[in-house]
């Protein structure tokens, strides 16, 4: 079914040059002139008359206006043309499979979600995701030869090299599966993967442009809590790409603590707020929320099983209808989850000496209201935290599918991102 589309190679839009061009006029909603791009970037000005000419026979640019600007001629602006090109980002989570289609300036045109099928058969797993994909890129009418690939954001761990799911403790059968390369066979696009807190991250910061933090910890809190970093405007992946798995951090957790499902555990952060705890700890603390790991709040504190992902979310859902409505037992334990995480986040803060932390995840914007200024109080006001500069502690807005615009934001970032790389003489 993908015969008339692209190889696995992600394309390029050809040369440090465009991309540098393109990427200014990105980073400038109002537009620019080509005066005004030669300046920004150090090209010179044919060198700019040229590159612009391509984008704009390309359907990248427009020409769009003209501004007077003293004595000269007036100047002709350039925009970018959001809708010429668009990516397809995934997100892996163990309850659902959630795609996006973002354009060029990285606004979401379409999403849709689907059951997270199990990998006992992988190239049926492999079948559901291409099926999401192909549909979501026909039901928002967009031509195929406009997308320029898709982006993956799966759990952790994976081997980025060979494009393998490896073992992700949350999807249990989920096991070497050759997500990449049989994706990119199932569709025809060319196909990216990375972990889901990296994709956050590069979401992150791809989309907050010139006003990107330089440095930067992305709090990913999902079925499990990791943290998505970036220094100096690069995002941290590691040797095997796998870095930012912190739900070992030992944390001080006296604030979830007393209560009957694992209050003597070893201390760690992610155990600390695995959702399916949390769900536990609020019902044993008199809130009537459905669903259901069980009403067992002796349960031990581990991966949910696979059937019971559905119910932890829908609990999850009435837990935030409870804070939003103002009960008292609901915002407390809410704050208590932000501040074991505020707690977690001081030691990556004092280790790295980031000024900027963000929170967000699909779990995350459910518990903000509550949850965020107590993270921010534990952060700021720790008596460990070492920087003395100011660290600012905010939300992310790109909402619960931060994983999805990220993995897409992967792809728009490695076709349209300047890499100096590029500049290399290859013999």
């Amino acid at each position: 079914m993908a015969e008339h589309r692209r190889g696995a190679n992600l394309p390029s839009i050809g040369g440090f040059n465009r991309t540098v061009v393109l990427d200014a006029v990105r980073r400038s909603p109002d537009g620019l002139s080509r005066v005004e791009l030669a300046a920004r970037t150090g090209l010179s000005a044919q060198t700019v008359s040229n590159v612009t000419r391509f984008l704009i026979e390309a359907g990248m640019i427009a020409e769009s206006g003209t501004v007077v600007s003293g004595r000269g001629k007036p100047r002709t602006i350039l925009r970018l043309e959001p809708n010429s090109r668009c990516a397809v980002g995934v997100h892996i989570d163990p309850a659902v499979v959630t795609s996006v289609l973002l354009d060029l300036a990285g606004t979401v045109i379409a999403s849709s979600t689907t059951s997270t099928p199990t990998a006992d058969d992988p190239s049926e797993a492999v079948r559901t995701i291409a099926s999401a994909v192909d549909g979501l890129v026909a039901d928002a009418g967009v031509d195929v030869d406009t997308v320029l690939g898709v982006g993956i954001a799966s759990p952790g761990p994976i081997d980025v090299e060979a494009g393998i799911v490896v073992d992700p403790p949350f999807l249990p059968r989920w096991r070497d599966v050759p997500l990449r390369d049989a994706l990119a066979e199932a569709t025809g696009y060319p196909v990216l993967l990375e972990k889901d807190v990296t994709a956050a991250a590069v979401g992150e910061m791809f989309l907050a442009g010139e006003s990107s933090a330089r440095n930067f910890a992305f709090v990913y809190f999902g079925t499990g809590f990791g943290v998505g970093l970036v220094v100096d405007h690069e995002p941290v992946r590691g040797v095997g790409s796998n870095a930012g798995d912190a739900g070992h951090i030992m944390v001080d957790q006296r604030s979830l603590a007393g209560t009957p499902d694992g209050s003597e555990t070893r201390g760690e952060v992610g155990a600390a707020v695995a959702p399916d705890r949390l769900v536990r700890i609020a019902r044993s603390r008199g809130l009537a929320l459905s669903g259901g790991v069980g009403s067992d709040a002796a349960a031990p504190v581990a991966a949910a099983p696979a059937d019971s992902v559905d119910a932890v979310n829908a609990a999850w859902d009435e837990l935030a209808a409870a804070i939003a409505a103002g009960d008292d037992t609901a915002v407390a334990l809410a704050a208590e989850a932000g501040t074991v995480m505020g707690n977690a986040v001081v030691l990556i803060v004092n280790l790295l000496d980031v000024d900027r932390v963000v929170f967000g995840g699909p779990f995350w914007s459910r518990i903000a209201s509550a949850a965020l200024p107590a993270a921010r109080t534990a952060i700021t006001g720790s008596p460990l935290l070492v920087p003395k500069h100011e660290v600012q502690v905010v939300e992310s807005d790109r909402g619960a599918d931060v994983a999805a615009v990220g993995a897409a934001c992967l792809v728009l970032d490695a076709a349209l991102s300047p890499r100096a790389s590029t500049l290399l003489i290859r013999h």
